[in-house]
């Protein structure tokens, strides 16, 4: 029997979604509508995969005073609750979305603080629930209070486990972590601007972030993605570079639509998908979260339309 999906989501976050027709600074607005969602990058990716019907544990840290809108997902979509509590308050994170601009405004609140022995309680945990092979996604910023490298010293303590460990991350937590002595992650997901930062120069063409993503692969991370928003994603192995992308679809909701990305992946990892089966799948449920409010993904007869139709190009072999 496969092991469950773990996810790790060290600071974890409400995200309150407040749709206005028109932003515009210093004026005051009338929101049309405002959401609320358990959020956080590795709890929409563990809600995205609970709807594709993979078995996944959620872990990692919440606060005592606001878990209810987390509890209530995770017992709704049977996701397994892992968390450790701490006393204090999850954050909340303001994501505006102006439907004329068709985009997303982000402002992210201060959370909870934690301690390395905090950080220990969920290594624990996590050593608990893993064998060879296990995914475990370690996905978001950290709290204050957590040393740079925690993404780094997990990565080498859950590979060397067996564990096939993906990291999707920014800044600081991802450049600490790829710089590690330790065992590598066995996939990242950077986006243009992510890649940009950890190569510390621009990357305005595919054969630019091919070049970044196959200086990762030198480095030791076996899959790496670069996601580019609507026009797809590059997805790079040891042998094969692919684009995937399908065509632009009509956008209920942008947010979350990487970690439904990086929920598609992790899918195809479960399944021993190949690279081609990796970029259907993950184009596919990105696309497929783009009409659906919050983290969450249509029927997978949906899904699987989509990734039929994820268009493929295979990039210069590598020389």
């Amino acid at each position: 029997m496969t092991n469950p999906v773990v996810t790790v989501t060290l600071n974890p976050a409400i995200d309150q979604t407040i749709t206005v027709e028109a932003l515009k600074p210093g004026s005051v607005h009338r929101a049309k509508a405002v959401r609320h969602n358990a959020g956080g990058k590795g709890v929409n990716v563990a809600s995205c995969l609970a709807d594709w019907g993979v078995p996944v544990v959620a872990t990692g840290l919440l606060g005592t005073t606001n878990a209810a809108p987390f509890e209530a997902l995770f017992q709704g979509k049977g996701i397994a609750d892992a968390f450790l509590r701490l006393s204090g308050e999850t954050r909340v994170n303001i994501k505006i979305a102006d439907l004329s601009a068709n985009d997303t405004t982000d402002i992210n609140l201060p959370g909870l603080s934690a301690d390395e022995s905090a950080l220990d309680r969920v290594q624990e945990a996590v050593r608990r629930l893993i064998g060879p092979g296990t995914p475990v996604l370690l996905a978001g910023s950290l709290p204050e209070g957590l040393p740079v490298d925690a993404y780094g010293t997990l990565t080498a303590d859950f590979a060397s486990a067996g564990a096939r460990v993906v990291l999707d991350s920014s800044g600081a937590p991802l450049a600490a972590a790829l710089a590690s002595t330790g065992a590598l992650p066995h996939c990242i997901k950077p986006n243009r601007h992510e890649l940009e930062d950890w190569a510390g120069r621009p990357l305005p063409t595919n054969a630019d972030l091919l070049d970044a993503a196959r200086q990762l692969r030198q480095r030791g991370v076996s899959v790496v993605v670069v996601s580019l928003g609507a026009d797809g994603a590059l997805f790079v192995d040891g042998t094969r570079a692919l684009h995937g992308r399908l065509p632009p679809v009509q956008a209920l909701s942008t947010v979350g639509a990487g970690d439904a990305m990086v929920a598609g992946l992790i899918a195809a990892f479960q399944q021993d998908g190949g690279l081609e089966d990796v970029a259907r799948l993950s184009v596919a449920f990105a696309a497929a979260k783009l009409g659906c409010f919050g983290p969450n993904l249509p029927d997978p007869a949906a899904v699987r339309s989509l990734a039929s139709q994820v268009v493929l190009t295979r990039l210069a072999d590598r020389t």
